[in-house]
């Protein structure tokens, strides 16, 4: 392909002038260049597939993000293992949603995100015994303890991040996620990230 028709490809598809935009498998050529736009489109079509009251659904929602500031990837965004079905869920949510995690776990060309709470007894973490038992020597797994600001007054996290409770090969991540609230009031993620 020459530049010329690249460059008519970029002005047809209006993203001359753009440096990051999104575009969503079933919205076609449809371009979304705002993060909050994006969020939206995300959460309606999640009420179209799965319902309004917490449903889930094995369809994926196709995303493609364009920026200069992002690695080339696939990410897998999977929902959290759930015991106790609430709002619209089947009785057997958990094994629903087992069966659908180990579908993208089970297969050795992927990197396995276990993400875990700071703020709980980290050897009871779901996410990380299910990547135990489809990873068990923790070569694909990644660690991502979240909420370490919420940890209890006193407690320290750095056994956890150094691996000598539970050791994953690729190493344990700590990371401090935006509140509810700085959700609700639209906080960035450079901001976030800065306050990090």
């Amino acid at each position: 392909m020459s530049r010329l028709q690249l460059l008519y490809l970029f002005i047809n598809a209006g993203t001359i002038g753009l440096d990051e935009w999104g575009k969503f498998l079933h919205t076609k050529d449809k371009l979304y260049t705002s993060f909050q736009d994006i969020c939206k489109e995300i959460e309606a079509e999640t009420d179209r597939m799965a319902g309004s009251n917490k449903g889930i659904c094995p369809e994926p929602i196709n995303l493609k993000i364009f920026s200069k500031r992002v690695v080339n990837l696939t990410l897998v965004d999977l929902p959290g293992i759930t015991k106790v079905p609430i709002g619209d869920q089947p009785e057997d949510i958990e094994s629903q949603i087992k069966d659908l995690l180990v579908k993208y776990i089970e297969n050795p060309n992927s990197i396995i995100l276990a993400v875990t709470s700071a703020n709980t007894d980290i050897a009871t973490s779901e996410s990380l015994k299910e990547a135990k038992d489809v990873d068990p020597d923790g070569r694909r797994t990644l660690a991502v303890l979240t909420k370490l600001d919420l940890m209890d007054a006193g407690t320290d996290a750095i056994d956890m991040l150094c691996g000598r409770i539970i050791p994953v090969k690729l190493g344990i991540i700590g990371v401090v996620n935006r509140s509810q609230q700085d959700i609700m009031d639209n906080k960035g993620i450079e901001d976030q990230l800065k306050d990090e």
